[in-house]
């Protein structure tokens, strides 16, 4: 009997990870959602760099991908009220355009400057000067927002940040920010989805890991919705940045050694 829960759990989970592995990753993903929830960004930058410990980038970049549309559509959902429409849908026709360019081009990029392009990204934007510029408010500042990180997203993976920038402007309601925010990156992350399955890549084999991991993803959300607004911000996006920092040098230190 024991023989076959074994391999029954081997076939529902990726037989490359532990059990230890899963279960940092499942945590890894309610931790993440919860972030991104209740400070605004950086739950996904967070996650991509804790699941490149375990996952080879032609894996991670469209399994973090899956399960971060779920985490972004489980918080778009329960803030569907505030969600500006005209913006998501120019936000959209963008995301089509890179997807279409970046489709093309996918393959031609090795494994190592992915990793790469995710570390300096996270990097970048803990400590870089990343501005709220606020271009969402015009059509072609839309288009252009939605083009311009899907394309990255497809090479980087959590592109959140850019996203936010765009987006984010210092009136800008939490709500309204939330909404928009997470109904957009779902987005994004379904055309990144998508053109990885036009690739080749697999997602069937990966659903036990996927199905907990998204399960996590949504509680975590509901857990950092509950404190929206109400833990010191400016103290965690600290802490938050110091964490991503030991997390993107220890993935440059592997890249150099290797």
């Amino acid at each position: 009997m024991l023989m076959m829960d074994h391999a029954f759990l081997n076939s529902f989970f990726h037989v490359s990870l532990s059990y230890m592995d899963i279960a940092v990753l499942v945590f890894a993903s309610f931790l993440g959602s919860l972030v991104t929830a209740s400070l605004g960004v950086g739950g996904g930058a967070f996650l991509i760099i804790v699941m490149a410990e375990f996952l080879a980038p032609v894996v991670l970049i469209p399994v973090h991908g899956l399960v971060q549309m779920a985490s972004n559509a489980g918080r778009a959902w329960l803030t569907r009220s505030s969600v500006d429409w005209d913006l998501v849908k120019a936000f959209l026709l963008g995301g089509v355009l890179a997807s279409l360019l970046g489709s093309f081009g996918l393959h031609l990029v090795p494994e190592t400057v992915i990793q790469w392009c995710i570390a300096v990204f996270i990097l970048y934007s803990c400590w870089g000067k990343v501005p709220e510029v606020g271009l969402s408010a015009s059509f072609s500042g839309r288009v252009g927002g939605g083009f311009v990180t899907t394309l990255a997203t497809l090479f980087a993976g959590a592109t959140g940040p850019l996203v936010a920038s765009w987006l984010r402007t210092k009136s800008m309601d939490r709500f309204y920010y939330t909404a928009n925010f997470s109904t957009c990156m779902t987005l994004q992350h379904m055309l990144k989805i998508m053109v990885f399955s036009f690739a080749g890549f697999s997602f069937a084999q990966w659903f036990g890991l996927l199905f907990l991991m998204v399960i996590s993803g949504f509680i975590g959300t509901k857990v950092g919705l509950k404190v929206l607004g109400k833990l010191p911000e400016k103290q965690m996006k600290l802490l938050f940045k110091c964490i991503l920092t030991l997390l993107a040098g220890r993935l440059i230190y592997r890249l150099l050694v290797a």
